[in-house]
C-alpha cells in the first residue's frame, strides 16, 4: 500500500464519514455514546458529543487540551467544507471535475494527517486526566469507540479531576457581590465580559467591582492580556460587556448618547491630521463635541482656555506634523478636554516619551486630576510617576486565563498586599511562570477577595 492510500485511508477514518458504510455508523454512534459519557464525568454537558466539530473542542477540554481540540473543531469542518465542495464540481466536464476532486483528495488528505497529529495529543492527555497507561492510546487511535465506551460509562474508570479543577480555586470563585453605586464618582460592576471562540463562550473578564471616588488618579495594572484595554472599552462603553457603569449617578450604558462625552478616551495611537494646525484641530474637536447650541465665539473661547491649560497657545499656528512627541501627546488630551468630561480614560500616554516630557505630562493629569476628575490610565512605566496617583487597579489572568481583579486601593496598601515596592515588581508577582512571572495570581484575587467580604 502507497503512501497516497495509507494518507487517504487515514482521512477517510478521521474526517467523521457518518454515511459511508454501516459500520462506520455504528462506529461513531458509540464513539459519541462513550464521549457523551467522559463528557459527564468531567464535568461537561453531555450533549455536546451530539455537535459535529464542537464535540472535538469539548473533547480537548476535557483532556486539558483546549488548544488542540479548537484545531481540531476547525479542521473538521475545513474537511466538511472540501466535501460540500465535491458536490459542485461540474459532472458535464470530465476534466474540471478531474482536477476537482485531485485538489480536494490532496487538501482532505493533509487535513486528516494534521487531525491525526492534534487527536494523538488530546489522547495522550485523556490518558493523564483519567490516569491510564499509554498502551490505550494505540485503542483510541484504531477504535475510539471501545475505550470511549469503556471510559464513558464504567464506574472504575473515573477521571482524576474535572474540568472546573483544572480551572483552579480563583477560577471556580465569584464574589456574588457589587459596589456601591454612589451620586459623585465611577462605579463599576462588571459580571462578565465575553466572546464566543470556536463553540465555547470565553470569558475575558469576570467579577470587576469597584467604585472610584472624584478627584482621583488611578493606575491600572496587568501583565499581557490580563483585559486592562478591554475593562478600559468596557467603562467606557466602546465595548459594553453584562456590567453596571454608572458615572456620577447616570448608567453609562442605558444613556451612552448623552454621555459619551462626559468621558475622555485618549489611545495609545492618535489620529491627527498632520497638515492642520494645533487651532484647527481643537476647533474640529469643539465643533464635535460641544453643545450643538454653543456659538462660534463659544467655541473659540474654550479652545483658547483648552490651549492655555494644556500650554499650547505658543504653538497654536503650528502644524500638527511639526510638534514635538509631547506636544502631540498633550494636543490629544487636549481635543478630549473639550467637552470638560468628567472621567478621563488614557491608554499608554507616555509611550514613546523620554522620562522628563513622561514626567510633566502625568503632572498636568495629575492637575485635571484636582479638578474634581477621575483619571484612569495604563502605563507600562508606572514607578517614574507613582507619587502623583492615588489608587492602582491590579489585574490579573487566573487559571482559566480570565482577566480577574488581584487588588484596588491605594497605592500604599498595595505595597503591603503584594509585599511589593515598585509596581513593575507587582505586575511580575502576577504574570504567569511561563510569561516571566511568579505565577501568583490564584493567591492574589482569593486574598483580595476575603479582603473585600472580610
Amino acid at each position: 500500500m502507497n503512501s497516497a492510500i495509507i494518507l487517504e485511508t487515514l482521512s477517510f477514518i478521521l474526517a467523521e464519514n457518518y454515511l459511508e458504510s454501516p459500520f462506520n455508523i455504528l462506529m461513531n454512534l458509540a464513539a459519541f455514546a462513550g464521549m457523551w459519557g467522559i463528557f459527564r464525568k468531567c464535568g461537561i454537558q453531555g450533549w455536546w458529543a451530539l455537535v459535529p466539530c464542537a464535540r472535538d473542542a469539548k473533547l480537548g477540554e476535557a483532556a486539558g487540551m483546549e488548544k488542540e481540540g479548537r484545531v481540531i473543531a476547525i479542521l473538521r469542518g475545513l474537511t466538511i467544507l472540501l466535501k460540500i465542495i465535491n458536490l459542485f464540481a461540474p459532472i458535464d466536464d470530465p476534466e474540471a471535475a478531474g482536477k476537482l476532486f485531485g485538489f480536494t483528495s490532496v487538501a482532505q488528505s493533509a487535513v486528516g494527517v494534521a487531525i491525526f497529529v492534534y487527536l494523538v495529543r488530546v489522547y495522550v492527555g485523556l490518558t493523564v486526566v483519567f490516569g491510564q497507561k499509554k498502551r490505550w492510546l494505540a485503542l483510541w487511535i484504531l477504535f475510539r469507540a471501545v475505550p470511549a465506551c469503556i471510559w464513558g460509562w464504567m464506574k472504575n474508570y473515573q477521571p482524576l479531576w474535572t474540568v472546573q479543577d483544572m480551572r483552579g480555586e480563583a477560577a471556580n470563585y465569584f464574589s456574588n457581590s457589587s459596589a456601591a453605586v454612589l451620586d459623585n464618582g465611577l462605579t463599576v460592576n462588571l459580571e462578565e465580559r465575553t466572546t464566543m471562540e470556536l463553540f465555547q463562550k470565553k470569558y475575558l473578564l469576570r467579577d470587576i467591582h469597584m467604585y472610584i471616588q472624584p478627584g482621583h488618579m488611578v493606575l491600572l495594572l496587568g501583565g499581557s492580556g490580563a483585559g486592562k484595554t478591554t475593562y478600559l472599552n468596557a467603562v467606557n462603553g466602546y465595548e459594553k460587556a453584562k456590567a453596571e457603569v454608572v458615572l456620577n449617578g447616570r448608567n453609562m450604558y442605558k444613556n451612552y448618547k448623552e454621555m459619551q462625552y462626559d468621558i475622555g478616551f485618549v489611545p495609545q495611537l492618535d489620529l491627527m491630521r498632520g497638515s492642520d494646525s494645533v487651532y484647527r484641530t481643537l476647533m474640529d474637536a469643539a465643533e464635535f463635541r460641544l453643545p450643538q447650541n454653543f456659538t462660534k465665539a463659544e467655541h473659540q473661547a474654550r479652545v483658547d482656555e483648552v490651549m492655555e491649560i494644556f500650554g499650547l497657545t505658543p504653538v497654536k499656528n503650528s502644524l500638527v506634523s511639526k510638534l514635538s512627541g509631547g506636544q502631540r501627546k498633550r494636543l490629544s488630551i487636549a481635543m478630549e478636554f473639550i467637552s470638560n468630561p468628567s472621567l478621563f480614560i488614557l491608554d499608554e500616554p507616555d509611550s514613546g516619551l523620554d522620562g522628563v516630557m513622561a514626567r510633566e505630562l502625568f503632572v498636568q493629569l495629575r492637575r485635571i486630576a484636582d479638578q474634581g476628575k477621575i483619571i484612569l490610565v495604563i502605563t507600562h512605566t508606572p514607578d517614574r510617576v507613582i507619587d502623583l496617583f492615588d489608587d492602582v487597579i491590579v489585574l490579573a489572568k487566573d487559571a482559566n486565563r480570565t482577566g480577574r481583579l488581584a487588588f484596588f486601593g491605594p497605592i500604599e496598601e498595595a505595597r503591603t498586599f503584594f509585599g511589593k515596592e515598585k509596581m513593575e515588581e507587582i505586575v511580575k508577582s502576577v504574570n504567569r511562570k511561563e510569561e516571566g512571572g511568579d505565577g501568583r495570581a490564584d493567591e492574589f484575587i482569593l486574598k483580595f477577595a476575603e479582603v473585600q467580604h472580610g
